[in-house]
């Protein structure tokens, strides 16, 4: 890691693995928090604003001009802001196009204005479509079946251009599922909630076969830095998840064992997948960031049930059982 402090802007730093980044950040240096706070929470970067390494501008990525004021000065910037819920894009077709793919155009402008060498992107794994095989960075032959996905696919594709046309470094992260404290979204939130609701059930979309590779918040903080720190490349694309996957069976049992109510009854709405654009099955090669020497802490299932302990406890308090 460089020793000289690094100015580093991070938009959505507010929100779930944004406040995880901001923590490791102001070990580096000065931080700008740039969120709207429409999900992220002020609580979770508190201690840094109040230390002073870190300063928060409560504004919006879709504005362009006021974007561009607060990046002046910056090295690096972490772009981490996005539809936090895939499933929202069903009923606001929209919203990723502007929450994605126009986000990222204007946060990639305003570099380009302030001459900001050095973007971190937050990608997806929803990116390979669906597929039975275990994708690696190169394996780009189906196409997103999501919105969600989508805007990741034209984020990608939009940082690759700037790069190219205006000399940007940029470090591409496609992620599995990420979990952990602070969680916003996700079937383990989700889960969580309904039983603190209907407390005798759990009704869960699909068959609970549903699979797909579950990543801590604090290894994919750590994995970002890592690439940041060791690939070179102008355009450093990697995949960031354990190898193996944990299934919606496993995480609804591990939901319902941590609840106050161990005795709900887990009900499946049946199907092969939870909602259109959901991929019931996914698994990813992290081998390319692996031979840089970066390997994960935690694998699918240790991610998850570390997770559904901690989110049990924000969701439940002193109830929460396990």
């Amino acid at each position: 890691m460089n020793s000289i402090p690094t100015r580093s802007f991070v938009v959505g730093g507010a929100g779930f693995i944004g406040s995880h980044m901001v923590d490791a950040l102001a070990e580096r240096g000065p931080v700008t928090i740039y969120d709207n706070l429409s999900v992220g929470k002020l609580a979770w970067v508190q201690r840094h604003l109040d230390s002073g390494v870190a300063r928060l501008v409560q504004a919006d990525a879709l504005d362009l001009e006021r974007l561009a004021e607060e990046m002046k000065s910056h090295h690096l910037v972490v772009h981490l802001a996005a539809n936090p819920e895939a499933r929202w894009g069903l009923e606001r077709t929209r919203l990723d196009l502007e929450q994605g793919t126009i986000a990222t155009y204007n946060v990639l402008e305003a570099m380009r204005r302030c001459d900001v060498p050095t973007i971190i992107f937050s990608s997806s794994g929803t990116m390979y479509g669906e597929t039975e095989k275990t994708c690696a960075e190169g394996d780009l032959g189906n196409l997103p079946i999501s919105l969600y996905g989508a805007s990741k696919f034209a984020g990608e594709a939009l940082i690759s251009a700037f790069v190219e046309c205006f000399r940007l470094t940029a470090h591409i992260y496609r992620f599995g599922n990420v979990v952990g404290p602070r969680g916003t979204h996700g079937a383990a939130l989700d889960f969580l909630r309904k039983l603190k609701d209907k407390k005798t059930y759990l009704e869960v979309l699909g068959d609970g076969a549903q699979s797909k590779p579950y990543l801590h918040v604090t290894d994919c903080v750590a994995g970002m830095l890592f690439g940041l720190d060791h690939a070179k490349d102008k355009l450093n694309i990697h995949n960031l998840a354990p190898l193996d996957a944990t299934s919606v069976d496993r995480i609804a049992k591990l939901c319902v064992a941590a609840s106050p109510y161990p005795q709900a009854e887990i009900r499946y709405t049946g199907g092969d997948r939870g909602w259109p654009g959901d991929v019931p099955r996914s698994r990813m090669d992290p081998s390319k960031l692996a031979t840089l020497g970066f390997k994960v802490r935690y694998t699918s299932d240790e991610a998850v049930s570390r997770a559904v302990n901690a989110l049990a406890g924000e969701v439940f308090g002193d109830a929460a059982g396990g």
